[in-house]
């Protein structure tokens, strides 16, 4: 006997960067897709993120004459994270993410350009590519056009409760929800693109539990079902204490501190008025060292910095007009607003002022110091460190199909953060710019091309 024809080609579950790019480049394959998401709305991390996307020798970095490769990307990559559980992800991903983002603006009129005037953490060149705005959520908006534009439907309220499993392949999903109710899909192939489990305490204790007391401000929805419907059909977990924290999210604002200011000269200080490390590591990687030191904490920069960062990006020209940016004219009110003892505050900006210049070398290590000695009027952000995504998820083989212990599963592909990141197998340190968005919106076209092509 026939079995019956599935209700649609290719389901993924998730209406985030990864998900929509899933359903782009199945549909592309010649698919007929739906898009399930349990949110009331698509965006995910993506809507959070600044959506900044790696593309290693792109036209637009040839343009700006900017020498850069997938080779270059994939060594940058593997400097800042050190060996994993996913090395070979990262050159994959490294490899295809040229053509990964000239496809999007090419191919689905995705309105991303180059950022030129920074490189950001863990990149030795400029290569991210990202909305004019510089927000994720307008990088969801253009996405989201580009897959109703396919005809493709993209239904919220609609959360997937179960794999649908026949004992050799998945074959579809059951959606159960108080406004969706309950009902079976069948298809070819289903895509998971539920992002990770940050927003679930009981996972974060068992997998990774140096994170589980941090303050989350990524999307609720990263609750980890899609890990645990896949690791009972036998896939592989990797890289599970691994994340992308956030050293200064501004308080209580709720919004990130954008780390160009660090990049531009700027310096985290604590309730003590000191400096506590090398603020270039990163802004992941430094959320730890935050945790470590004495409360309050405040990012702080000047006039020139805070302006030049407003100009060229909308999210912290925002948090500027919220006045989460306060303004100080001299020490005094800088060490008034920050809480810190003026001498001590003093000290610390007279020694960096110093090492800025390049009069001495810094006692943490820091050696770019952007536009060089910071000098009054200052600012100062309020803020606290927080997570915003896990980067432990499952090991997917080239194809983004979760691997087992012999082989991989059936009908199945992981993308973004239901699989196992590429930032390293421990702590936040291994975090480069743009990581989460490779990985989403890379292994999305790389699953929804080769789900999209399966036919039974």
């Amino acid at each position: 006997m026939t079995a019956p024809e599935p209700d649609v080609d290719v389901i993924v579950v998730g209406a985030g960067g990864g998900g929509l790019t899933a359903a782009l480049a199945a549909h592309d394959a010649g698919a007929s897709v739906v898009v399930l998401e349990k949110a009331e709305q698509a965006g995910g991390n993506t809507a959070l993120s600044t959506g900044s996307v790696p593309g290693a020798g792109t036209r637009f970095q040839a343009a700006a004459g900017i020498d850069d490769s997938p080779e270059r990307l994939a060594a940058d990559l593997l400097a800042q994270s050190g060996s994993h559980d996913a090395d070979d992800l990262a050159r994959l991903l490294a490899a295809g993410s040229a053509g990964l983002v000239e496809w999007l603006i090419d191919t689905h009129g995705i309105d991303l350009r180059l950022i030129t005037d920074y490189k950001h953490v863990g990149h030795s060149v400029p290569r991210l590519h990202a909305p004019p705005s510089r927000k994720g959520r307008d990088l969801v908006a253009d996405l989201l056009r580009a897959v109703r534009a396919t005809g493709t439907e993209v239904l919220t309220h609609s959360p997937v409760d179960a794999l649908l499993h026949n004992g050799t392949r998945v074959h579809g999903v059951r959606v159960s929800g108080p406004r969706s109710g309950t009902y079976d899909i069948t298809s070819h192939a289903v895509i998971l693109a539920g992002n990770g489990f940050a927003a679930n305490r009981d996972l974060l204790h068992q997998w990774a539990p140096a994170i589980a007391g941090f303050e989350y401000f990524g999307s609720p929805g990263s609750t980890g079902e899609s890990l645990r419907w896949a690791l009972a059909l036998g896939a592989r977990l990797g890289n599970t204490a691994a994340y992308q924290g956030y050293a200064a999210v501004a308080y209580p604002h709720g919004s990130i501190t954008s780390w160009t200011t660090v990049e531009m000269g700027g310096l985290l200080i604590n309730g003590t008025g000191h400096r506590f490390g090398d603020e270039s590591h990163g802004y992941s990687g430094f959320a730890d060292a935050v945790l470590a030191t004495p409360a309050p904490w405040h990012v702080v920069f000047d006039t020139t910095i805070r302006d030049y960062v407003a100009g060229h990006e909308e999210e912290f020209a925002d948090l500027v007009a919220m006045g989460g940016a306060r303004e100080c004219a001299d020490v005094e009110s800088l060490a008034a607003f920050c809480g810190a003892p003026i001498a001590s505050l003093t000290e610390t900006l007279a020694a960096a002022a110093v090492v800025a210049s390049g009069d001495d070398k810094d006692e943490f290590g820091r050696t770019e110091w952007g536009f060089g000695p910071l000098r009054a009027p200052y600012v100062a952000v309020r803020s606290v460190p927080g997570l915003f995504h896990t980067q432990g998820g499952l090991l997917v083989d080239g194809q983004a199909r979760p691997v087992t212990d012999s082989g991989f599963v059936e009908g199945l592909y992981a993308v973004g953060g239901v699989a196992a990141g590429i930032s390293g197998a421990t702590g936040g340190g291994g975090y480069s710019s743009g990581n989460g968005l490779l990985s989403a919106l890379g292994l999305g076209r790389i699953a929804g091309t080769h789900g999209g092509s399966v036919r039974g």
